[in-house]
């Protein structure tokens, strides 16, 4: 309980520097906790995400300030680069994935962090950020012919978008063998959102998603399971 509530207040104190703008002292949160044996991976998983998530749930409950959120928003942006470059990586998977994500700044790192620990475990990834339309990416996976298709931290308005989307793949075949996966942003707020429009996979955050990639790279969507169009039915998620 107490490493519990360390980490937690970690999370807080860290939170607090991030919309102050400071950035010596957020750099200096970092370093601290990589001295004492925090890798890059677990930076991003029980510090930089979190702290994303906890802005991001303030941010849209109007208990933090467009400047405060934007300033805590770039800020952990330029950490999350830094850490990037210290990821360790795993041998190539031989498998590809092309990434989009919602159109705003903290959509765009959100799905950085997930497009990250991918990488560091031997995805080959390609990530164009948000606000492309579904022709436009629909084209591109025709063209490239990626293993998974990774939509992650994506916005409300982008759901009509991946709704199209996905209709197009399944229905004209388009891409046949691509694994559709989805995940965090407005599908961590709809439960049962990612099964319904016909997602192979799903999860709540990066390391969930680079979990389920791994473990489950021949699971597709069952005729059954969509429920767009249909009376929904909500199913359990899917274990990491």
């Amino acid at each position: 309980m107490n490493g519990v509530l360390r980490v937690q207040q970690t999370i807080e104190r860290f939170f607090e520097t991030l919309i102050t703008g400071s950035r010596p002292k957020a750099r200096a949160m970092v370093a601290e906790l990589s001295a004492q044996g925090f890798s890059s991976e677990r930076l991003i998983v029980e510090l930089f995400w979190p702290t994303y998530e906890l802005a991001d749930r303030l941010f849209r409950q109007d208990q933090l300030g467009t400047l405060a959120h934007h300033t805590a928003t770039r800020l952990l942006r330029v950490l999350v680069d830094q850490n990037s470059a210290a990821l360790r990586k795993a041998p190539p998977r031989g498998r590809t994935v092309m990434a989009f994500c919602g159109p705003a700044e903290g959509d765009e790192m959100g799905a950085q962090m997930a497009v990250d620990l991918l990488e560091s475990s031997g995805f080959d990834v390609t990530f164009s950020g948000g606000g492309i339309a579904s022709d436009e990416i629909l084209a591109q996976v025709n063209q490239a012919r990626p293993d998974v298709l990774l939509m992650f931290a994506s916005a409300p308005g982008d759901l009509p978008g991946i709704r199209e989307l996905i209709d197009t793949i399944r229905t004209i075949d388009a891409a046949p063998d691509v694994q559709i996966a989805v995940g965090a942003g407005v599908f961590n707020r709809a439960d049962g959102l990612a099964e319904e429009i016909g997602a192979d996979l799903w999860a709540s955050s990066p390391l969930e998603m680079a979990e389920v990639l791994i473990g489950e790279p021949t699971r597709r969507a069952g005729a059954d399971q969509r429920t767009v169009g249909k009376k929904v039915r909500m199913r359990p998620r899917l274990a990491a």
